[in-house]
């Protein structure tokens, strides 16, 4: 069954496109990886920002190649939809191998930690 992460098109991950794609200063989540020969994005990192999306994405240029990218309402909102992405996705197939951090000075809990 294929993983999706909610997202629409994928991106080339350069400083223009972020800045052309990434329009607000918000919270948000991204992933990031490549494109298959087929044309399929695959997924190999996915993160989030608590502030600034488009400059958390940057962080990332010349690591991986594409990235795709999804506005969030709040810190606690990435903060979720970062821990249903980590708690979906085979850990042997994508960089992430830690449970994400809530944001700093909160008491935020992961809703699939059982």
């Amino acid at each position: 069954m294929k993983k999706s992460i909610g997202m629409k098109s994928s991106y080339a991950l350069t400083a223009k496109s972020v800045d052309y794609e990434i329009t607000k200063k918000s919270a948000g989540n991204f992933a990031l990886g490549h494109e298959s020969k087929s044309g399929l994005f695959v997924v190999e990192y996915y993160g989030r920002s608590d502030t600034d999306l488009n400059s958390e994405v940057k962080n990332w240029i010349d690591k991986y190649k594409r990235f795709k990218f999804f506005y969030a309402s709040s810190p606690k909102s990435a903060f979720v939809k970062e821990c249903k992405n980590y708690h979906a996705f085979d850990k042997n197939k994508i960089a992430n191998k830690s449970h994400p951090q809530k944001p700093e000075n909160t008491d935020y809990v992961c809703p699939y930690c059982k």
